[in-house]
C-alpha cells in the first residue's frame, strides 16, 4: 500500500490533472456513443421559426437571408471581446497562485510579497552565506562611480537645456575599419585588395530644431504593487450583519429624481441635527434688552413731546382769548366814549410804524450789500438810474423801468375797426409781420442807441476824440466795386422789402391750393390759441 491511499483526496486539482481528466471524459463519451450525430439546418421552406445559434447551424455555407436576425457564419463580422482575465495558475502544491494579479504588468524579476509567509522573518542558518556578506571596497567604489556618472549626465543635460546658447557636443573619436571587397581584380576597387575606412561622427548643429516630435505623452508604467491585505477566513454573514451593512441611498433634500419616499424622522436623523447641542449666543439677550429700552425711551419721548405741544397749544389759545378779550374791552370802551387808554394805543401805533420803517431800511441796506458784493460795477448804474427823474429818462430815450400796478394789455386787441383778427393779419400764419414797425422809431432814440456818449471813450482816446473822427487817416484809397454812394444813414440798417419775391411766390401757392389751405388755416389758428393758453 502506498502513502497516497492514506491521504485524503485533494480539494483543488492542478492544471495537468484537470486537462487529463477532461481528455479521459471525452474518450469515454466517444467510446459510448453508438451513432455519430451531426447537426444540420432545416431544409429551405421550413425555416420559419428557426434561428441559427452556433457554427454547426450554418454548415459550410453563409448566412440565411430569409432569417431576419443577426448572423455570424464562421464568426465573420462579430466583434472580438477582449478580456483582462488571467489564466488560473497553481503552484507546486496545487494551490492557486493569487499573486499573479499583483505581478501583472510587472517585471518578472521583481519581488512581490503577497503571502502571509512573506511577512514572517527568515531564519538565518548560515552566517557565512555569500548573499549575507557586505560588499568589499572595490564593489563599493565601482557602484559609487557608476552612480556619480549617471547623476552627472542627468545634471549636465538639465543645465544644457536651460542655457540660452548651447555648446556643440563633443564628438566620439574616429574609428578605422579595414575593408576587403569580395570582387578582386584590376577592374574593381582601383586594383586595391583592401581599403581602410575612417568612421567619424557627423557634426551636429546645436541650433537645429528637433527633427522628431518627442513631446508626446507616453502612458505611465505600472505602479508599484499594492500592499498585501491579509484576510481572515471567510465566514457566512448573518441576516443581522446584512441589515447593519445595508447603506441607504443618498437622496438630496432638493432633488429626488427617483421619487423615493423617505419619512421625516429618517431625514432629520440623517441631517445630524439631533447630534448638535443648541447654543444661543448671549448677544441675542443684549439685543432684545437694548431694543426694549430704546422702545421705552421712544415712547417716553413721544409722550413728553405730546404734552409739550398740548401745553403750547393751551398757552396759544389763552393768548388768543386774552387778545380777543382786550379787543372786546377796547370796543366797549370806545363805544362808551371812555378814552382812558387812548394815549397808550396811540403810542403803540407809533412804535409799530417806527419798527416797520426800521425793517424796510434794514432790507434796503441788505439789498445794497448784496448788489455791491455780487456786481460792484452795476451798483452805481442802478443807483444812478433810480435817482433820475422821468423827464431825464424821456430825454435820454430810456424805457420806463418803474412797474405799475395797473394791468397791461396788448394794444392790437383794441383795434376793433378791422375785426378780431386784425392784429394777426387775418389768421395767416405764413406772413412774417411781427416786427412790421420799427421799435421806438424816433430820430432821437436811434441817435442815442447807435451813437456813443461824449465822454464814453474819453478814457481810451483822450480829449481829441473829435479830431480823430474828422481825420481821413482810415479812409481806404480805393473803393469797392459796386459800392453805394448814397447819403449816409443815421439810424439802423434799412432792409429792402422782399428782394427775392418770396411773398409773391407764397401768394401764388395759396391761390393754387386754396381749398386745402383753407381747411388747415383754421386748424393751425386753433392750435396756436391752444398752445398760448397752455403757456399761460
Amino acid at each position: 500500500m502506498s502513502l497516497a491511499s492514506f491521504l485524503p483526496a485533494p480539494t483543488q486539482l492542478s492544471q495537468d490533472q484537470l486537462e487529463a481528466e477532461e481528455r479521459s471524459r471525452v474518450k469515454r463519451s466517444q467510446s459510448t456513443a453508438l451513432v455519430s450525430t451531426r447537426k444540420e439546418p432545416p431544409p429551405y421552406g421550413f425555416r420559419k421559426s428557426w434561428v441559427p445559434r452556433g457554427l454547426e447551424d450554418f454548415g459550410d455555407g453563409g448566412a440565411f437571408p430569409e432569417v431576419h436576425v443577426a448572423q455570424y457564419p464562421l464568426e465573420m463580422g462579430r466583434k472580438k471581446r477582449t478580456s483582462n482575465a488571467l489564466a488560473v495558475q497553481v503552484d507546486a502544491e496545487g494551490k492557486i497562485k493569487y499573486d499573479a494579479i499583483a505581478r501583472q504588468g510587472q517585471n518578472k524579476d521583481k519581488v512581490v510579497f503577497s503571502k502571509y509567509t512573506d511577512m514572517l522573518p527568515k531564519e538565518v542558518l548560515n552566517e557565512d552565506h555569500p548573499e549575507l556578506q557586505k560588499p568589499d571596497e572595490e564593489a563599493v567604489k565601482e557602484i559609487t562611480e557608476k552612480t556619480r556618472a549617471a547623476l552627472d549626465k542627468q545634471v549636465s543635460q538639465k543645465i544644457a537645456a536651460a542655457m540660452p546658447v548651447r555648446a556643440a557636443d563633443k564628438q566620439a573619436p574616429a574609428q578605422y575599419i579595414r575593408y576587403t571587397p569580395s570582387q578582386q581584380g584590376l577592374a574593381f576597387n582601383s586594383g586595391a585588395k583592401q581599403r581602410v575606412i575612417r568612421m567619424v561622427e557627423m557634426q551636429k548643429d546645436p541650433m537645429e530644431p528637433p527633427r522628431f516630435k518627442i513631446n508626446k505623452k507616453i502612458p505611465r508604467g505600472p505602479p508599484s504593487p499594492p500592499a498585501p491585505v491579509m484576510h481572515s477566513p471567510s465566514r457566512k454573514m448573518t441576516v443581522k450583519e446584512q441589515q447593519e451593512w445595508k447603506i441607504p441611498p443618498c437622496i438630496s433634500n432638493w432633488k429626488n429624481a427617483k421619487g423615493y419616499t423617505i419619512p421625516l424622522d429618517k431625514r432629520l436623523a440623517a441631517d445630524g441635527r439631533g447630534l448638535q447641542t443648541v447654543h444661543i449666543n448671549e448677544n441675542f439677550a443684549k439685543l432684545a434688552e437694548a431694543l426694549y429700552i430704546a422702545d421705552r425711551k421712544a415712547r417716553e419721548a413721544v409722550e413728553m413731546r405730546a404734552q409739550v405741544e398740548k401745553k403750547m397749544a393751551q398757552k396759544e389759545k389763552e393768548k388768543k382769548e386774552e387778545k380777543l378779550r382786550e379787543l372786546a374791552k377796547m370796543a366797549r370802551d370806545r363805544r362808551a366814549g371812555i378814552k382812558a387808554h387812548g394815549d397808550k394805543g396811540g403810542e403803540e401805533t407809533e412804535v409799530r410804524e417806527r419798527e416797520e420803517i426800521r425793517h424796510e431800511r434794514r432790507k434796503e441796506r441788505q439789498h445794497d450789500r448784496n448788489i455791491s458784493r455780487a456786481a460792484p460795477d452795476k451798483r452805481s448804474k442802478l443807483q444812478r438810474d433810480q435817482d433820475r427823474d422821468i423827464s431825464e429818462l424821456i430825454a435820454l430815450g430810456q424805457p420806463n423801468p418803474r412797474t405799475s400796478n395797473e394791468a397791461q394789455y396788448d394794444q392790437r386787441l383794441f383795434n376793433q375797426s378791422k375785426g378780431m383778427d386784425s392784429g394777426f393779419a387775418g389768421g395767416e400764419d405764413e406772413m412774417y409781420n411781427v416786427y412790421d414797425q420799427p421799435f421806438r422809431g424816433g430820430r432821437d432814440m436811434a441817435q442815442n442807441i447807435y451813437r456813443p456818449g461824449k465822454n464814453a471813450d474819453k478814457d481810451v482816446y483822450g480829449d481829441d476824440l473829435d479830431t480823430l473822427m474828422q481825420t481821413s487817416r482810415f479812409v481806404p484809397d480805393r473803393e469797392f466795386s459796386g459800392a453805394d454812394h448814397g447819403p449816409r444813414r443815421d439810424g439802423p440798417v434799412q432792409f429792402e422789402e422782399d428782394p427775392f419775391g418770396l411773398d409773391k411766390f407764397l401768394e401764388e401757392a395759396k391761390q393754387h391750393g386754396g381749398s386745402k389751405r383753407a381747411s388747415t388755416s383754421g386748424r393751425s389758428k386753433d392750435y396756436d390759441h391752444e398752445k398760448k393758453r397752455r403757456k399761460e
